[in-house]
């Protein structure tokens, strides 16, 4: 049920949309056409949240962006008054957006921006407004310095002890471990409660073993305070020990004599308590007992049950939780603790409030002018919340007045709207809970009709089918549309013509005297706009001669026909099927087919099945299907001389006996089997009251009975027959046996598929499946059908009639009926079916699905919400939400799209309130709206979102085709996939040699996105190669197209420049990127006129990456064919040594290296004309070469440069450049780096002062000389008199209970280095105690141990009692292995051992 507020909003609604029904806004058609030429007011699509807590460690950023034609402007507000950015240095504005970017690099805190912003963005139409963004800064106090004295404690007395956590923003999250750092175990006994303190319901004498220490968890700065822990001492009658340990607690208390009482309340105290939780949150309610033994825990709710899909019971049952709250969750809950000695309760009274929630959030509004419209904003909650208008971001009523606007009630109304009243509106709507502010703006429009659609369109139907004239149009005010037919103009009867609402003109049965040229005429005041539309009828394609059902011997021939008839201007394709998989025709397939069949020959068992005709055009297609038994040629077996079987002969000489009521037996004589067995028998039956000379099947029996007792309905006249039927076919049917009288009786049965259902929103149709003739059982069949509403104590109505349906008139709306049914005769009355709930009419749903989007996209599917309709505004059974929606446009530039609307169901219930949309197309653009379906109607369109998916990879290249210009060279071009699916960077082209099934080693190549050519250089003309060419995005590679070089048999047919693909000889070849391939032997060579193609078959999967190749499973080959890549600005060739060239060359074998080869960790630390480049990389020293590869973006340059090791200097660059750059291996190209991109910086003009010529600069660049010169010779001299200095860093330094704790309790559980953070004003990330920093940002111990680094701590000293480091080979070898550098002689080290 609606609670008052909502019913009384809803009438609100109601009787706005009654009066303003006329008022349907414009829907601009999201065509860039006409959206680049709309002015539109700002609509705000992103902010940050009303409640915005910030790391103090970050940078601050305030999210606003905004959309309009013109482009909006922003400006902001803080704590309600006029923030200047641009006077702040701190702050800055991101360019044609209003976020806003708070830097704290140069100084300053983050806590002087604490305070409420609200963002304006304005342009010639309108200000949208922000919602107001409360900014704080978040915080992680100390915990107070506090000395806590030792608990004593009774043994079985209760305990509680405090955590009282330092209040933090946000609060932290609390739990309870010992100083050994392990978690306090909680159970039935001992637990915490839900403001962080520990629960004891009774204390045993095992719990003074350990410390209690409560923990806080800071989510924003990564860091957990600890408070100094508890020592807990218990007072016991008798002394504990661990034999005790095994007991449970019931029969420890009865072993060490502690008294049992009964429960008393820990938490909540007292017997009542309240508690308020707000809609959409969870409710959380506690009880802690004390007790021995300990008590136990059970919750109730007065008056009702608890809600079984919506409840937890958590912490040993001391907790309940409800989520997701909603109004009927309030009332009085009980929580019952008791053990074997008493019980007491607790009631806790809820009251659930509400912030403000939507009802019906007003939408954006496109009138012409002269229009009428209205925004309606309702909205509930409690208290119930105040609804305030703004314009522009000001009061309404402070507002420039505005004689067609009207505030009524929660909505305004617009009558006869004029150019330049265009604006926003702001409806607000709060209570003390919270508030919702939403922008809608209102868009007066003028715009002459324009046309969106391709123009001079050719639409072909075929003759009577419906036809669809579709010219899409826009304009404002909406244009009137008309039809001409070869000038004259078309009558709109509705008979043979319709005129749908967006203009397209349906033939609702197109003859052939229909075709011609329809023009089109849009106008409106503004102008007008014309097109023609050419519209040809076309002959159905027809089967004329269908395959016939075919019985044949194995080995012989089989042979379909099919015969066609269609529109010889329209192109045909026939295919055929077998058992629904298609055959493929060639000179290797067993089938062979011509114009008019199909033929099998030598068939065998495996060619039984049946086979389909298929002949299809681009408009409509035909089938006809046959079945064919294959028969065993049994002609060579001396027992069986016949040559061919047959159908059997008829069964003879049928006889009747055992004469009774409901059965007879029937026996017959079986025919000649004809060399084929018989299989089965077939009794018929005919009766002469019902259906005279019609026979009918009555059952069927096995091959070897020739004597079956026959079940039999009353008041039936029958006479028998009986049909053999064996592989071949079936018999003629036996001659009929005597005639069998069987006497009256009422039915036995009820009509079964009894049902109701509203054919009419006041109506129900109640209908059922009528007795079969042999259920009759007598003369006189009527129906009895009875109905009563259902869960109301009415008396049933009934009716009697012969009919098989019947109408209830004047029912309410989609209300549950009872409905049941009986069978009488002149016999008597047959039983009662059961009772089935039928229902009336279903009316349409009244209300749409809200707040509609997309929170999650990816490149195929999409995380779609929205806002569920209230059960009892869907007047009828719920279906289904069904998502409209169609592809608007490709993000990729120059690809076009077919807007084709596609629907998809969400089935699951009416709150549904999520789905997953699929099968979408990467990196498109696409509209939606969403409306809720009964079984008859749909509901009203929700408002329609926009949604983009990601990049995905791409489709397979448009065309690969490969050029044999001459017996030396081989040429291949490509073009760009049709669905880039995204932005491409390049394509991958693995390509080896094959010779019959052996396969070759591998080789990669990769080109940029703008090179679609490529020659290879052929060892010899007998050379042959296996392509595989793939388009490349960001996401990876795409589909493969796969190719292969023409045989040097037919290099004497292929001139220079023609192409090796020949008409539809060559087919190519589609895989899946991750699939290995296996290569057929080739068939034998066709006629000179062909060029052969080889099979490909896939097998076992791989994963290949886009730009790191697996490692190969043969070795690298040392000879290979030179290659050459082409680039429009430069070209780069790697030549390696042909083979009739041999020289020694020094290699690697890829199989004895790890699986795991590769380079990674690419970086490139840039000067002007400069960069230091390093990588790292796992191939054995001195294995390989590595080949730099830079690209210069300017103008597509590609340079390499051959280098054996990291890191380099990269020289000749030029300044104020941007590159692109990658590592790959000399001798495995396909073993490569991730591309990096970087930018040198400018050169130094003639203007600029070189810092490096002026005098102070060089003056203080001497000082500091001197003074590290005169520091390391105190080092020097220092240790010369053995001076203390640190050996080495201490590894795995211990963490003991004193030592790994911040000197104020606290310590650090994040790993990450932040090396140019900015000190935390709470000391978060000190170092541990006693210790000092390395200039690496390690911890090293400021005193090391001599015994350490002695001989068993016989260590040496001289005179003055310096230490003489006596190392052992030993030590010397695992300290430099464990460094790349040793620290005695390090100048830094040098200088930490001064202190």
């Amino acid at each position: 049920m609606w609670p008052q507020g909502q019913r009384a909003a809803l009438a609100v609604l109601s009787i706005i949309v009654l009066l303003w029904r006329k008022a349907a806004p414009i829907e601009v058609p999201q065509d860039p056409r006409i959206l680049q030429d709309l002015k539109q007011p700002p609509t705000i699509v992103k902010q940050s949240v009303k409640d915005y807590i910030v790391d103090p460690r970050d940078n601050i950023i305030i999210e606003c962006e905004a959309k309009g034609n013109p482009v909006p402007t922003f400006w902001w507000r803080r704590n309600g008054k006029f923030f200047n950015a641009e006077k702040d240095p701190r702050v800055s504005m991101r360019k044609r957006s209003g976020t806003l970017e708070i830097s704290f690099r140069n100084g300053g805190k983050p806590e002087e921006y604490e305070g409420e912003y609200q963002c304006f963005a304005l342009n010639d139409f309108g200000t949208a407004i922000s919602n107001k963004i409360l900014l704080r800064v978040s915080k992680s106090p100390l915990w107070p310095k506090e000395v806590l004295e030792p608990v004593v404690v009774t043994e079985g007395s209760s305990l509680i002890l405090p955590c009282n956590p330092p209040p933090g923003l946000p609060p932290p999250n609390t739990f309870w471990m010992n100083s050994a750092m392990m978690p306090i175990t909680q159970d039935k006994r001992v637990s915490m409660g839900l403001n962080g303190d520990l629960y004891f319901s009774n204390v045993l004498a095992r719990d003074s073993t350990m410390d209690y220490s409560c923990n806080a968890r800071f989510l924003f700065t990564h860091t957990i305070q600890q408070k100094n822990p508890f020592n807990l001492k218990v007072l016991t009658k008798e002394p504990y020990n661990d034999t005790l340990s095994s007991l449970n607690d019931t029969d420890l208390y009865g072993a060490r004599n502690i008294p049992e009482f009964a429960p008393s309340f820990l938490s909540p105290s007292g017997l009542h308590s309240s508690k308020m939780v707000l809609r959409g949150e969870e409710l959380l309610l506690e009880c802690i007992a004390a007790g021995v033994p300990t008590p136990g825990i059970k919750w109730f709710k007065k008056g009702g049950d608890l809600p079984e899909r919506k409840v937890k019971f958590e912490s040993f049952n001391k907790t309940l939780r409800i989520v997701s709250v909603s109004e009927e969750d309030s009332g009085e809950y009980v929580c019952m603790a008791s053990n074997k000695i008493g019980s007491i309760r607790h009631s806790i009274s809820v009251q659930v409030k509400a912030a403000p929630y939507w009802l019906h959030k007003p939408t954006n509004l496109v009138l012409a002018p002269g229009e009428n419209g209205q925004l309606v904003c309702l909205a509930s909650g409690n208290p119930k919340p105040t609804i305030e208008w703004l314009v522009n971001g000001e009061t309404i009523q402070s507002s420039l007045p505005n004689p067609s606007r009207e505030v009524v009630g929660d909505a305004i109304i617009f009558n006869s709207v004029q150019i330049g009243s265009s604006a926003v509106y702001q409806c607000n709507a709060s209570n003390e809970h919270g508030y919702l502010l939403v922008n809608a703006f209102v868009s007066i429009l003028d715009m002459a009709p324009r046309l969106l659609g391709p123009k001079n369109q050719l639409i072909k139907v075929i003759e009577n089918h419906q036809a669809f004239l579709d010219c899409p149009f826009f304009g404002s005010p909406y244009p009137d549309v008309r039809w001409f037919k070869n000038g004259l103009g078309i009558v709109l009867d509705g008979v043979k013509y319709r005129l749908h609402n967006n203009g397209t003109l349906e033939i609702k049965r197109a003859r052939p005297e229909d075709q011609g040229t329809y023009t089109f005429v849009a106008s409106n005041m503004l102008g007008k706009a014309e097109d023609q539309v050419r519209l040809e009828v076309k002959e159905p394609t027809r089967i004329t001669r269908i395959p016939e059902h075919l019985s044949a011997n194995r080995g012989s021939l089989a042979r379909f026909e099919c015969k066609i008839k269609h529109d010889h201007t329209l192109p045909v394709t026939v295919s055929w099927l077998k058992d629904d998989k298609p055959l493929h025709f060639g000179w290797m397939s067993k089938y062979k087919k011509d114009e008019e069949s199909m033929s099998i020959p030598n068939i065998n068992s495996d060619d039984e099945g049946t086979y389909t005709c298929t002949v299809s055009t681009e408009l409509d297609q035909d089938s006809a299907s046959a079945r064919l038994i294959v028969l065993e040629d049994d002609s060579l077996s001396p027992s069986n001389p016949s040559a061919f079987a047959d159908r059997p002969d008829p069964p003879q000489d049928l006889e009747l006996s055992d004469l009774s009521a409901r059965s007879v037996r029937l026996t017959w004589v079986p025919g000649n089997e004809n060399n084929s067995p018989v299989t089965e028998f077939l009794v018929q039956y005919e009766e002469d009251r019902w259906k005279p000379g019609e026979w009918q099947n009555l059952s069927s029996y096995a091959g070897n009975q020739n004597s079956v007792n026959l079940q039999l309905s009353p008041f039936v006249n029958y006479q028998f027959r009986v049909i053999a039927i064996n592989k071949v076919g079936q018999s003629r049917p036996s001659r009929p046996s005597a005639r069998y009288q069987t006497s009256g009786s009422p039915p036995d049965v009820a009509p079964s598929g009894l049902k109701g259902w509203g054919t009419r929103k006041n109506n129900m149709e109640i209908s059922w499946q009528p007795l079969l003739d042999t259920q009759r059982n007598g003369p006189e069949l009527r129906y009895v059908v009875s109905w009563r509403r259902k869960d109301h104590e009415e008396e049933w109505n009934n009716v009697t009639t012969t009919s098989t349906k019947y109408v209830v008139s004047d029912t309410e709306t989609y209300v549950p009926y009872e409905i049941k049914i009986q069978a009488i005769n002149d016999f008597g009355r047959g039983p009662e079916s059961n009772v089935v709930i039928g229902y009336s009419g279903e009316d349409k749903p009244s209300a749409a699905p809200a707040d509609l989007r997309v929170p999650k996209a990816d490149s195929t599917k999409v995380n779609v919400h929205w806002v569920p309709v209230e059960p009892s505004s869907i007047h009828g059974e719920f279906k289904e939400y069904r998502l409209y929606y169609r592809r608007e446009a490709s993000l990729a530039k120059g690809v076009k799209v077919t807007k084709e609307k596609k629907t998809k169901g969400f089935y699951s219930d009416v709150s549904q309130n999520s789905g997953i949309l699929t099968d979408l197309v990467p990196y498109s653009r696409y509209s939606m709206y969403m409306v809720v379906a009964n079984n008859k109607f749909e509901g009203p369109h929700s408002k329609t979102v926009d949604f983009e998916t990601k990049e995905g990879v791409p489709g397979a290249p448009k065309f690969f085709k490969i050029v044999q210009r001459n017996t030396e060279t081989i040429h291949l071009e490509w073009d760009k996939p049709v669905e880039p699916n995204g932005i491409l960077i390049g394509y991958t082209l693995k390509y080896n040699t094959v010779n019959g099934t052996q396969v070759g080693g591998q080789q990669v190549q990769s080109f940029f996105a703008n090179e679609t050519e490529h020659t290879i250089h052929l060892p010899d003309r007998f050379t042959r190669y296996k392509f595989y060419l793939s388009a490349r995005t960001q996401v990876g590679s795409g589909e493969v197209y796969a190719e292969e070089s023409p045989h040097f048999a037919n290099e004497d047919f292929i001139t220079s420049g023609t192409e090796a693909c020949l008409t539809a000889q060559c087919l190519p070849v589609l895989i899946d990127a991750t699939d290995a391939l296996v290569f057929a032997t080739p068939p034998p060579p066709l006629p000179s006129t062909t060029v052969p193609t080889t099979t490909i078959s896939t097998s076992t999967t791989t994963t290949v990456a886009p730009t790191t190749a697996a490692t190969p499973t043969t070795a690298a080959p040392t000879t290979a064919p030179t290659t050459t890549a082409t680039t429009p600005a430069t070209t780069t060739s790697t030549t390696t040594t042909p083979a009739t060239r041999p020289v020694t060359t020094k290699r690697v074998d890829m199989n004895m290296l790890a699986p795991n080869i590769k380079i990674w960790n690419l970086t490139v630390d840039a000067n002007s004309d400069y960069a230091n480049v390093s990588w790292k990389h796992n191939f054995p020293d001195d294995s390989s070469k590595f080949v730099l590869e830079f690209t210069l973006d300017s103008n597509g340059s590609v340079k390499s440069v051959v280098e054996h090791k990291p890191p380099i200097k990269l020289a000749g660059l030029a300044a104020g450049a941007k590159y692109r750059l990658r590592v790959y291996s000399h001798l495995q190209p396909s073993i490569t780096s991730e591309y990096v991109t970087f930018e040198t910086s400018g050169a130094y003009s003639k203007d600029q002062v070189d810092i490096a010529t002026q005098g102070w600069f060089i003056g203080l660049m001497c000082a500091i000389a001197l003074l590290v010169l005169i520091l390391l010779i105190a080092c020097f001299i220092k240790r010369s008199r053995g001076g203390k200095y640190p050996v080495r860093d201490k590894k795995d330094l211990p963490l003991d209970p004193v030592d790994q704790k911040d000197q104020d309790g606290s310590f650090d559980y994040q790993n990450e280095n932040r090396s140019l953070e900015r000190e935390s004003s709470d000391e978060d990330n000190k170092p541990l105690q006693g210790s000092q920093t390395s200039l690496d940002g390690n911890v090293k111990e400021s005193d090391d141990s001599l015994v350490d680094y002695g001989e068993g701590g016989d260590g040496q000293f001289n005179e003055d009692g310096s230490f003489i480091g006596q190392y052992t080979v030993k030590k010397d070898k695992e300290e430099t292995e464990g460094n790349e550098s040793s620290e005695a002689t390090s100048p830094v080290n040098a200088i930490y051992s001064l202190a």
